[in-house]
């Protein structure tokens, strides 16, 4: 059986993060066995941008903070789709962020 890559695996946590939910890079790369790798996973996220069934709009960094939203081409497109989702996004962070945070070590199987 093939090992996958460690953008395969992140893609795959990815996929299951929740509509009106959001994660942060350093929770998917823990959650992939490499916890000290969220720039990796930011740079899988940028990747991704051309899947449409990676939800990439919805990793956020640890404090709630769209920074990856120059990767989706127009600057509000991430706040777009997750204000679309019912998450509020004021000064590119997310609102509430402990409530809509998904732990993907938590729920992911």
């Amino acid at each position: 059986m093939e090992e996958k890559n460690f953008f395969e695996r992140v893609y795959e946590v990815a996929r299951q993060i929740p509509k009106g939910k959001v994660t942060s890079y350093g929770a998917i790369a823990k959650s992939v066995g490499a916890a000290k790798s969220a720039r990796m996973v930011g740079y899988a996220m940028n990747s991704a941008k051309d899947l449409d069934d990676v939800p990439a709009h919805r990793v956020v960094n640890r404090n709630g903070l769209l920074t990856g939203k120059s990767h989706f081409g127009d600057h509000s497109a991430m706040q777009q789709m997750l204000t679309a989702e019912g998450i509020t996004v004021k000064d590119n962070k997310v609102q509430d962020f402990e409530k809509h945070f998904w732990d993907p070590q938590e729920d992911f199987r």
